[in-house]
């Protein structure tokens, strides 16, 4: 990690780039996939199942035989934890629940709202080199909570054509109706539109590499709605003198063993802390079984030293870090004044990876910068607020006038007529 010290507040703009990457033939590559996906169905997913994950399937589902077999698999002490998550997840995600209320905005008009949850949703779990059976209680317990009454699932499976089971086991602990052995960018398109097999969802939530997180932004133009923008993880971790270095160490490398693209940033007021923080990284580092792909990340990830907690917080809110952790002995002070961010983590005994697992906030957050106008997935994200409004006769003499006027002075004189004939009716 290069150290930064007291950089001036114009050169932070470029200090809190993000590393990038040419999209031109990302772009080209994926909109090839989704396009035979939409003419070709399922034949095109078997086809890229085996040209991208090895894998040569004749049922896309995953059978009831292959979901009792997972069960078999799992041991208890993980299912222990799995059930333990999903209930804190629950009550967190519970507690979000939307009640409407019926308001008179003036005499004879009232209007409300109404939570309706999306039909049909998909969610994408990767699998890959780190097969996120926590994504599934993540996505899938909201889900099931607001009422959404077709929860499909994708995700990728292994050259034998097996899915991971501990995926299998989180998706029937969360109430995952159906799930499909298809990862990357087939996963997106056959969700998006629909194939003989997968059916075609509203609305596509999930993690991904750079190709499924494409994928995702070009079905959102036309085809269908996506949870929010994402790319590579990340987090920001604030210390002062008070924090633990191998604490520190550790939150950072927890993020950068999630990709070679991931980034984690050191803001610090504490000049004494840097050093010790870096002998902690090198230390953890080779212990690390992922230690190559956490070195990676660490190349572009950075340590900034400044002068004040306000310098810090001003900086902080500038990056929107999707994670953002705060090791600080004034922690509460400075959490009062975060703006942008995904989910935060506050004081020493409050580690990222407990937002990850079980503490039961979300941890499908928004990356890249879009904090700034994105939260993270919550049980608002499966629903749909319908407004309903109700007008007696005393609200058309209320209202009705200002309508008359304000359609004429627009030139909408059909909209006019529409309130006109009511009135003329009373």
């Amino acid at each position: 990690m290069k150290t930064y010290r007291y950089p001036k507040e114009t050169e932070w703009a470029e200090l809190l780039r993000r590393p990038t990457k040419d999209a031109t033939e990302l772009n080209a590559t994926v909109a090839d996939v989704l396009r035979q996906i939409r003419q070709r169905g399922d034949e095109a997913v078997r086809e890229f199942e085996r040209k991208f994950d090895k894998a040569q399937l004749t049922d896309l589902a995953v059978s009831e035989a292959e979901m009792q077999e997972a069960e078999a698999l799992v041991g208890d002490e993980l299912k222990a934890a799995l059930e333990l998550a999903h209930r804190n997840i629950y009550t967190f995600h519970a507690a979000q629940r939307f009640e409407g209320r019926k308001c008179q905005v003036t005499n004879g008009v009232t209007c409300w709202q109404r939570a309706i949850p999306i039909e049909r949703v998909g969610l994408y779990i990767p699998g890959g080199t780190a097969p996120l059976f926590s994504t599934v209680l993540m996505l899938a317990t909201p889900a099931k909570i607001a009422g959404c009454s077709d929860i499909v699932l994708c995700t990728p499976p292994d050259s034998e054509g097996r899915v991971n089971p501990a995926i299998l086991v989180a998706a029937r602990i969360a109430g995952v109706n159906r799930i499909f052995k298809i990862g990357g960018v087939q996963a997106i398109g056959s969700m998006a539109y629909g194939t003989e097999t997968v059916p075609k969802v509203y609305k596509i939530f999930g993690p991904g590499n750079q190709y499924v997180m494409c994928a995702k932004q070009q079905v959102s133009l036309h085809d269908v709605a996506i949870d929010m923008p994402a790319g590579p993880s990340e987090v920001e971790v604030l210390a002062d003198d008070s924090a633990h270095p191998d604490f520190v160490a550790a939150d950072l490398l927890s993020q950068a063993e999630h990709g070679v693209d991931s980034q984690v940033l050191l803001v610090t007021t504490s000049e004494a802390l840097i050093p010790q923080v870096e002998a902690e990284v090198e230390r953890q580092l080779a212990l690390l079984p992922r230690n190559e792909i956490a070195r990676k990340a660490l190349e572009h990830s950075k340590i900034i030293l400044v002068h004040t907690d306000d310098e810090m917080m001003r900086l902080t809110n500038r990056y929107a870090p999707e994670h953002l952790i705060i090791e600080t002995r004034n922690y509460g002070e400075l959490a009062d004044r975060v703006v942008n961010a995904g989910s935060v983590f506050l004081g020493h005994l409050t580690p990222e990876s407990a937002g990850d697992y079980a503490s039961g906030t979300n941890h499908t957050l928004p990356t890249n910068g879009y904090a700034v106008a994105y939260n993270g997935v919550n049980l608002d994200s499966y629903l749909r607020k319908v407004t309903f409004q109700e007008i007696t006769p005393e609200g058309i003499r209320q209202i009705g006038p200002a309508v008359e006027r304000m359609a004429a002075g627009e030139q909408l004189d059909a909209h006019k007529n529409a309130m006109t004939l009511r009135l003329e009716n009373l």
